[in-house]
């Protein structure tokens, strides 16, 4: 097995398509910034479950996160996350993410976030043991290194999947 602390060139990515709900916007009229993490938590179900990751939610919290927020997204629009494994280490993995918001009322597609962020690897306490990271199993990282055919970051050079 390849050591872990390598980054190989491709590594799993998906994309996930939804609209701005009622619920995700503010008083402004437009997405709650918090509205970000939940587009990007649904890109992440869906990486996990198209790469056979099973048991990898309730065994990964977040240690870091970071947003920067480029344009507003409005209620109703459509919504693209692009969401890649930027780098899978020992213990702790780091994403990458692009939210764009679709072509809406007369405005272009634009990106409204990108950042990153890193989870890290702790299994489920066993009786009479703490809670601590340690190593990713073999079988995720054989699943999150391999090419994904389904999407691609950036798409066609334009941002577009």
């Amino acid at each position: 097995m390849r050591s872990t602390e390598d980054t190989p060139a491709e590594l799993a990515s998906a994309v996930h398509r939804c609209r701005v709900e009622w619920s995700d916007t503010d008083a402004s009229g437009h997405y709650h910034n918090s509205a970000v993490v939940r587009f990007v938590e649904a890109a992440e179900a869906a990486l996990a479950r198209e790469h056979g990751v099973v048991g990898y939610f309730g065994a990964a919290p977040r240690v870091r996160y970071e947003v920067d927020f480029a344009s507003p997204l409005w209620f109703q629009q459509e919504v693209t996350t692009i969401l890649a494994v930027e780098r899978i280490g020992t213990s702790s993995m780091t994403f990458r993410f692009e939210v764009w918001g679709e072509r809406t009322d007369g405005r272009p597609r634009r990106l409204a976030a990108s950042g990153r962020y890193t989870v890290v690897h702790v299994p489920p306490e066993k009786p009479g043991e703490e809670r601590v990271s340690a190593p990713w199993p073999a079988e995720w990282v054989a699943a999150l290194t391999a090419a994904s055919a389904d999407a691609e970051p950036g798409g066609d050079g334009a941002g577009r999947p």
